[in-house]
């Protein structure tokens, strides 16, 4: 007998292990909304989560992965959440005996609602989006739960630092349970009130998974799909709202050029150089389809309104070449009008370099680059780059191109930038 390790079994735990982390991380959204309808409580129900996480990685190494593991740890979650409740029950019970006799009351049945929401997932959202936090934890905490995101990721969504985000997460769990926040669905005026900070997290889990912040692969597929779904499923309970249009537009436009964005290695393909017959046309006609009901509900077009027309350009062209830049400016300059956003502002920088050259749009960005809103953003250094690069100014080029590298986190994204970089001595 021997006391070595078995290289066979603590490459299969390894494996395993994993798989368990993989699996968590894209089903973790779906266990926490449906938990929370039990305990009434995202911290209790994330904590409930995070405990059958622990139960997946103490068993599976040895029982093997089940077929079906999402709905294993989601079995494993609402048990202990109905076990947790029951106790709760029970303690309340026997308080109550000891102060007075309970009277037997029947549960009050209350009448379905057209507008309720059915989806588990988009009641979370709009659960998590309360009006007792602000804006920004609305949507930091809402990223957590359902975007799956880490602190990093949600941290490059807001362009802040992590543990300036890991606070405000915290704090936003702690203000629900001091308040005492009723988990209820939204209805009518308090329903319209959080749509603007829905509609944000939706896009923002659906740019996570368009373009991972880190790790080795460009895209998330799962994000992608539960944000598309999300907004689908919130332009039939809002059908009157411009901007739920709008987003949904928006969506269908990105994710129709999913297939193309990446390589057969899986390396970045940029829009010039993708083959536009793998757009899926159908999901392009969809967006067509969403984008004119956003403008069918009348008044001025919302930001995510002007970002779907700025993306039903690009999808109109049959070519790059063909792309009409010249009216996705002109939709820029609404779009940056209405946000004041500095990353609007460095995409509008593209779409003029585009129509009217890089010179105009090298005076731009330096004056992007001159103000902090963009300091650290990999792709502020990644555009310089390329103007300098068309502009024939290659060291300048290549210094930007590297220092946009050390900045992405992304493998796939800091690979295609050194690459970059290699190219400006050619």
């Amino acid at each position: 007998m021997t006391d070595e390790p078995d290289p066979a079994a603590t490459h299969r735990v390894s494996d395993t292990r994993t798989t368990v982390e993989a699996v968590f991380r894209i089903e973790s959204p779906r266990v926490i909304a449906a938990v929370t309808r039990v305990v009434r409580d995202v911290g209790l129900a994330e904590e409930l989560a995070q405990d059958a996480l622990v139960a997946a990685l103490e068993q599976w190494p040895g029982q093997g992965v089940p077929d079906n593991p999402g709905a294993w740890l989601l079995t494993v979650a609402r048990r202990r959440a109905v076990d947790l409740v029951r106790r709760k029950e029970r303690y309340a019970h026997k308080l109550a005996e000891m102060g007075r006799d309970l009277q037997a009351v029947p549960p009050v049945e209350e009448p379905a609602d057209p507008d309720d929401i059915d989806d588990d997932l988009l009641r979370l959202v709009f659960i998590s989006c309360h009006p007792v936090l602000s804006a920004e934890a609305r949507i930091a905490l809402t990223l957590k739960l359902l975007g799956g995101l880490s602190t990093p990721e949600i941290a490059r969504a807001f362009l802040a630092p992590e543990a300036t985000l890991a606070q405000r997460i915290v704090r936003a769990k702690r203000t629900l349970a001091k308040k005492g926040a009723a988990f209820e669905v939204p209805y009518g005026p308090d329903r319209e009130a959080r749509l603007g900070s829905v509609l944000e997290v939706i896009y923002l889990i659906f740019n996570e998974g368009y373009a991972a912040t880190a790790g080795d692969d460009l895209l998330r597929p799962a994000l992608c799909e539960d944000a598309l779904r999300l907004a689908r499923v919130l332009q039939g309970l809002m059908p009157d709202e411009a901007e739920v249009h709008g987003l949904a537009a928006l969506l269908e436009f990105q994710q129709s050029r999913a297939t193309a964005r990446t390589g057969p290695d899986g390396e970045p393909v940029l829009l010039a150089d993708q083959n536009r017959t793998r757009w899926n046309r159908l999901l392009i006609r969809r967006g067509f389809a969403a984008l004119t009901r956003a403008h069918a509900c009348g008044g001025a077009p919302g930001p995510y309104t002007l970002q779907a027309a700025i993306a039903g350009c690009h999808a109109e062209a049959l070519t790059y070449e063909e792309t009409d830049w010249h009216q996705i400016v002109a939709f820029y300059d609404l779009l940056a009008a209405r946000t004041g956003s500095p990353v609007v502002e460095l995409n509008r920088a593209v779409a003029v370099s585009m129509a009217h050259g890089p010179e105009r749009a090298l005076e731009l960005v330096d004056a992007l680059t001159a103000a902090s809103g963009l300091r650290g953003y990999h792709l502020l250094p990644s555009v310089r780059g390329d103007l300098l690069a068309r502009l024939g100014r290659t060291d300048e080029a290549r210094a930007e191109f590297e220092r946009a590298a050390s900045l992405a986190r992304n493998v796939r994204e800091r690979e295609l930038l050194l690459k970059k970089a290699a190219r400006q001595g050619d």
